[in-house]
């Protein structure tokens, strides 16, 4: 059985290139714990060193029952590692095959929009919302919260205001960041759409197995629509989330999280993006109007 410190080792729960996340048990306090250790390999790189442990800090920084929390940080063997605590209902990634009821995957999906509020109330942008990075928090009453996690991708909003390295997952990534241009909030907003019509549909919004795809879409590319007609508010919701261009997607992610629940409420009012019902009402109205003034001036 291997061990760090008083932490057991008890089985790998996620790896990636730079780091290895265990399942683990704190042997002091008799909790489930997850470990992230930093890979061997890179261990001694200074620049990849100290953004782990940057990583560690930030979550910590981030006081939120959103967010997961680190409680202690160390060194083993010059590998750095910090525990967290662990989330024992998954993460979204375990649900997402399309068997969630839709207003269950809704919830879930406007507790993650609220998740990444937190960053984003902070002046951080995550950069690699997807599934396995949204976990699920169980209570001791059983009630599940979305908290987010890995931010090992996370920018400071005030250093994305220039040209940025390409990160993230190419699946979940919006078409500014695939391109390393500037980036903001809404990159995440972006994300957080796949990851609703993930929830909702157990595949993909749009097909990005040639990463060209991510560069070359056209505005008028829409996601793939949900069959039901109750579904029509949604389809709206979802194209504005995955807009091409950022300025047409909802300004916040709380703002999206309660588009999510207008919809699941059945309150949402059913609109086209950039063309809501609000407005096409009265433009209709006025274009009517003056066709019945042309009409009688001519039959004067």
């Amino acid at each position: 059985m291997k061990h760090i410190g008083r932490y057991r080792l008890d089985r790998v729960h996620g790896s990636g290139a730079f780091a290895t996340v265990w399942q683990g048990f704190d042997t002091e306090l008799e909790i489930p714990v997850a470990i992230k250790v930093l890979a061997e390999n890179w261990s001694h790189h200074v620049d990849v060193r100290e953004r782990f442990l940057a990583e560690a800090k930030l979550l910590r920084r981030l006081s939120s029952d959103r967010v997961v929390r680190v409680y202690d940080v160390g060194t083993h063997e010059g590998q750095p590692f910090f525990v967290m605590d662990f989330a024992t209902g998954g993460t979204l990634a375990d649900r997402a095959d399309g068997s969630l009821p839709p207003d269950r995957a809704l919830e879930l999906a406007a507790q993650s929009a609220r998740a990444v509020q937190v960053l984003h109330d902070a002046g951080v942008i995550h950069r690699d919302i997807k599934p396995s990075n949204l976990l699920i928090d169980v209570d001791q009453d059983g009630h599940e919260r979305v908290v987010v996690a890995d931010l090992g991708s996370a920018k400071r909003l005030a250093e994305a205001s220039g040209i940025t390295v390409t990160t993230g997952t190419p699946s979940y990534m919006a078409p500014e960041q695939a391109l390393g241009r500037r980036i903001d909030e809404r990159c995440d907003i972006y994300a957080l759409g796949v990851v609703t019509y993930v929830l909702l549909t157990g595949t993909l919004p749009y097909d990005v197995s040639d990463p060209m795809s991510l560069v070359t879409r056209k505005a008028s590319d829409r996601p793939g629509r949900l069959p039901a007609e109750q579904h029509v508010a949604l389809n709206s919701v979802l194209a504005r989330a995955m807009a091409l261009e950022p300025a047409a997607r909802p300004k916040s992610a709380e703002e999206f999280a309660v588009a999510l629940e207008r919809v699941a409420s059945g309150e949402a009012d059913v609109e086209s993006p950039g063309w809501p019902t609000k407005v096409i009402v009265p433009v209709a109205a006025t274009l009517f109007a003056a066709c019945a003034a042309i009409t009688w001036l001519l039959l004067r």
